[in-house]
């Protein structure tokens, strides 16, 4: 498999930069902040979307100090959204890691979260690009509809795939595609729409198949895949897979337990026979063909670019996000 060491090697030195500036704006004078600050510093993550960044700057043109400002800003409101889902979610856990609001409070995460927020548009303004300060508030609203449609659509008794793309398209997918247009403009004086059109839809099928991998995680042991099994489920969410699965199935008594564990009223057991269900009726196996049939596009746009060493790269991260185990 094709590790992140591989695929970073064409935007080394502007990630060794972007992380150096990453690391200030996490900084403070004060020691509380400082502190706490410094807590969420320590969630290191494997740079995936500074990376997108880099590699669509480099194929655009130079990766300079407005690239490394569109990286900053998306991972600091990337960041913001987490800190503020960990609350809503009531989650006192992040990838392993005690959360923001388990370690001090629900108030204290609220704000560093608006801090991070504010960071995060100081930082668009760095860049001097108008049309990247909107890409960002616009990601910020789509951000928060998706989190909203999420809570409301585990109240509904539709079991629509759609509903599920609609979500992840507003959530993680927008995130991606913001990566890839954000290093696009950043990085060229002069817009082709065409283009951007390009690296707009690979970054948001790059972000789709993201999420379908990671919650693909949820049906699989812990140990297996460092993830907590069924933490989605748990959460009243139901994710590609099954969905698939109780649409094609017809089986009333697993779609009657579906809409138990939207409600919160299933229990771990049977949690576990849905999971079960899931993986008897396809539901995987549809979830990974969706993944290589985005994958195919993917590769399709990446084909388009000029720059071979990018071309390189970005196929060995379009595998990555769909062959990772965590």
């Amino acid at each position: 498999m094709t590790t992140l060491e591989e695929i970073r090697k064409p935007v080394e030195a502007e990630l060794e930069a972007y992380q150096r500036l990453f690391d200030q704006a996490l900084g403070h004078n004060d020691p509380f902040m400082h502190q706490a600050l410094g807590y969420i510093r320590r969630r290191k993550g494997k740079m995936m979307r500074p990376i997108l960044v880099m590699l669509s700057a480099k194929e655009a043109g130079t990766a300079g100090q407005a690239t490394l400002m569109s990286a900053l800003t998306l991972e600091l409101l990337h960041t913001a959204s987490l800190v503020h889902d960990d609350v809503v979610d009531e989650s006192g856990e992040r990838r392993g890691q005690r959360s923001v609001n388990a370690v001090y409070d629900n108030k204290v995460a609220v704000l560093l979260g608006d801090y991070l927020l504010a960071s995060s548009l100081h930082a668009a303004s760095e860049t001097g690009h108008l049309r990247i300060v909107d890409i960002i508030a616009q990601l910020g609203r789509q951000l928060a509809e998706g989190e909203i449609f999420q809570l409301t659509n585990t109240q509904s008794n539709l079991l629509s795939e759609d509903n599920y793309f609609h979500i992840i398209s507003h959530k993680t997918a927008a995130l991606f595609r913001a990566c890839t247009q954000l290093g696009y403009l950043s990085a060229t004086a002069e817009t082709d729409e065409s283009t951007l059109e390009n690296h707009t839809r690979l970054g948001e099928i790059i972000g789709l198949m993201f999420q379908i991998r990671d919650d693909i995680f949820d049906y699989y042991d812990d140990a297996d895949i460092g993830k907590p099994r069924a933490n989605d489920m748990a959460e009243g969410k139901l994710t590609l897979p099954a969905l698939y699965a109780l649409n094609t199935a017809g089986d009333e008594a697993m779609k009657a337990l579906a809409l138990r564990v939207r409600q919160h009223q299933a229990s771990p057991d049977e949690i576990g026979r849905l999971i079960a269900f899931t993986k008897d009726c396809g539901g995987i196996a549809y979830a990974e063909e969706k993944m290589q049939s985005l994958r195919s596009e993917a590769l399709g746009i990446i084909g388009t670019f000029r720059h071979a060493e990018v071309r390189t790269a970005l196929r060995q991260y379009v595998d990555f996000v769909i062959e990772r185990n965590t």
